[in-house]
């Protein structure tokens, strides 16, 4: 009786309790992952040196920044359904193989062009590694609180990404030319494609269905193609060939949508938006990052372009936002035990609005300490948004659907990601041709071409500073209409808060 009370025991261990390599196949993704997230944000701070190395355009400094978050976005749930078909393992050892020689190309790119071409490539890669990467690590763990708490760590390295991309860019630049940004990427990569043949197992999704084509093809292209538009018109002026654009993009997109409504199995599963919880979860997690990205690249220029603060010292002013960031993801799930889902989710957007409000005082002398106090206020709301709009997603669905809406909200990250520097990055474009006399359009131009000490630079400071300011204003109303709204739509309490609350228990 006592042996079997000893292997009953025994086999409860190791049900319980996750092997060794288990938590080192989990550490083996990390890498991936953190490279993957922070290159949505390293070239913030890297792009006044890009611009003077190659000397892009206001157009193509744009797409340098965001080409890379729309590969990643457009192509999340396409690469998703591939890994359930032909195997995670085998598309996480592609896809770092891709994203790696993507970063060697970036950082080795002689011109725009190149550059360009090298983040879609990295782009691309990256697409494969999330979802795969969140695949495997669920296998690696088949006790529930592990694999919950395994995946806490998967989300919150995500975020820490993001957040210390632009601050690891400072500190490499301080020291590296440019590319060095890029080639950070290699050795963490190297190590990935020698450890995961040894410690993850393959992954085959239990039901992988079809691929689409035509909905990757319309899904990516309108985007794309819309967001050209929107570009062009901003630097350029609104004339035929952006009217063309916008009107071309839109209407794929709407056509894309049309046909997921049809599909047994939709790349975007858009009956999910019905549930007033899960739209405003996606919602956060899409204008939260479109309102981060915009703010962190504008800020960044800011503080070298008009306050002339040196790469370094412009990352060390990032450090105090990016703490107040981290500890809230890391506090989220307290808080959501004791105030509940809906009230964090207020305290996230106004949050977030407050923080874009302080943007506001920033002037040509004192800024920076509007700067830091506006993203520690608003490093609260983004890290409440980074830890919670997945698991509020995921639970605001059936369990059957729980796949498609945890993949819809990563989606909505990296689209958001995007999103904000193409459309407020042109709306900043938009602001500094109107008021800036001279025919460049944007202060980098500026630099070039008439040089730091002269009367045009000095128009150009303030120019840029109207537009900083716009931003600035659009995205506190963004984040204020978004509390309104879900001080509307969700309910006081519900459901789906109790079941967000007991995931973090």
């Amino acid at each position: 009786m006592r042996t079997m009370d000893v292997i009953a025991q025994s086999s409860k261990e190791k049900t319980d309790s996750a092997p060794s390599r288990s938590w080192w196949g989990l550490i083996a993704t990390l890498g991936p992952v953190l490279v993957v997230a922070m290159d949505g944000s390293i070239l913030f701070l890297a792009m006044p040196s890009i611009n003077e190395a190659i000397r892009p355009t206001t157009d193509q400094s744009l797409w340098i920044l965001d080409i890379y978050g729309f590969a990643v976005g457009s192509l999340l749930i396409t690469f998703g359904n591939l890994g359930d078909r032909f195997g995670r393992k085998k598309l996480l050892l592609i896809g770092a193989t891709v994203f790696g020689i993507g970063s060697l190309c970036g950082a080795l790119s002689p011109t725009p062009e190149l550059l360009i071409a090298s983040r879609a490539l990295m782009g691309v890669g990256g697409a494969t590694l999330l979802p795969s990467c969140l695949a495997v690590i669920s296998e690696l763990f088949q006790n529930p609180a592990q694999r919950a708490r395994a995946i806490g760590i998967f989300a919150a390295t995500f975020a820490a990404g993001f957040v210390i991309g632009p601050i690891v860019g400072g500190l490499l630049l301080n020291h590296f030319w440019w590319g060095s940004v890029f080639l950070i990427n290699i050795p963490v990569i190297v190590l990935f494609l020698f450890l995961a043949p040894v410690l993850l197992k393959e992954v085959h999704g239990s039901r992988p269905g079809k691929i689409d084509l035509l909905s990757v093809v319309l899904s990516s292209i309108g985007l794309l193609v819309a967001i050209y538009g929107v570009k062009h018109a901003a630097t350029y002026g609104i004339d035929g060939q952006s009217a063309v654009m916008i009107a071309v993009g839109i209407a794929l997109t709407v056509v894309f949508i049309r046909r997921q409504k049809r599909l047994e199995l939709p790349l975007l599963d858009t009956g999910l938006f019905k549930e007033h919880v899960f739209a405003v979860a996606i919602l956060t997690g899409l204008l939260a990052l479109f309102v981060w990205s915009a703010a962190a690249y504008l800020s960044m220029n800011y503080l070298q372009s008009v306050l002339g603060l040196s790469v370094l010292d412009a990352a060390l002013l990032a450090i105090p936002g990016a703490i107040v960031l981290t500890l809230t993801c890391v506090l989220t799930p307290r808080l959501v035990e004791q105030v509940g889902a809906r009230k964090a989710l207020l305290l996230c957007h106004f949050c977030m609005g407050l923080g874009m409000l302080l943007l506001l005082f920033t002037n040509d002398t004192t800024g920076a300490l509007f700067y830091v106090a506006s993203t520690m206020v608003a490093g609260v709301g983004f890290g409440i948004s980074f830890s919670l709009v997945a698991d509020t997603a995921v639970s605001a669905v059936p369990e059957s659907r729980a796949g498609s809406a945890g993949a819809i909200a990563e989606t909505s990250n990296e689209i958001g990601n995007a999103l904000g520097i193409a459309l407020l990055g042109s709306l900043a474009t938009v602001v500094f041709r109107s008021v800036y006399p001279g025919e460049e359009s944007g202060i980098g131009e500026v630099l070039d071409r008439q040089g730091v000490g002269s009367e045009a630079f000095v128009q150009a400071q303030a120019a840029f500073l109207t537009g900083f300011h716009s931003v600035a204003a659009a995205a506190a109303v963004i984040c204020f209409g978004l509390g309104i709204l879900a001080i509307r739509w969700l309910p006081k309490t519900s459901d789906v808060q109790h079941q967000v609350q007991e995931q973090h228990v």
